[in-house]
């Protein structure tokens, strides 16, 4: 029941921003709490591009392992991810990436509910910094990978 929705304009193009999202084995090198990646699957489909992964999310005394579908639309600028497996009762996030006057619109949306509530009350009361820090986490790959903003 969380839900986080943010567009911010980031000086890069969409798409450095959108291989930024798309690498999703790089994702323990820079995310926090992301404790490891592992791509299970990688399948190109017409225009699309679907990619099952692992991630290893680590919280306090908490670790989990869940899998997404990671579904890539090179031609939209688009990424969704749905969670098919591990802690979640259900997860969606989705970016979309668009030229902006200073660079790039990143459009960002994820929802989610834990299975466990303890979790899930746990990560409610700090789920809008964790959101930001995530975000915030993406920006400053942007920037060592494509130079600092400005």
């Amino acid at each position: 029941m969380p839900t986080h929705s943010e567009t911010r304009e980031l000086p890069y193009t969409p798409q450095q921003m959108y291989d930024l999202v798309a690498d999703v084995g790089k994702y323990p090198e820079f995310l926090p709490w992301t404790a490891a990646a592992r791509i299970r699957s990688d399948e190109q489909v017409d225009d699309h591009r679907v990619m099952d992964a692992d991630l290893v999310i680590s919280f306090k005394v908490f670790r989990e392992r869940f899998t997404s579908r990671v579904t890539l639309w090179p031609d939209d600028m688009k990424i969704d991810t749905e969670y098919l497996d591990g802690p979640f009762k259900y997860m969606l996030s989705n970016w979309h990436f668009e030229d902006a006057p200073k660079g790039c619109n990143v459009h960002f949306h994820v929802d989610f509910e834990f299975r466990n509530r303890i979790l899930q009350g746990i990560i409610g009361v700090v789920f809008n910094d964790a959101m930001q820090r995530v975000v915030r986490a993406f920006e400053q790959r942007a920037a060592d990978l494509y130079g600092p903003a400005g």
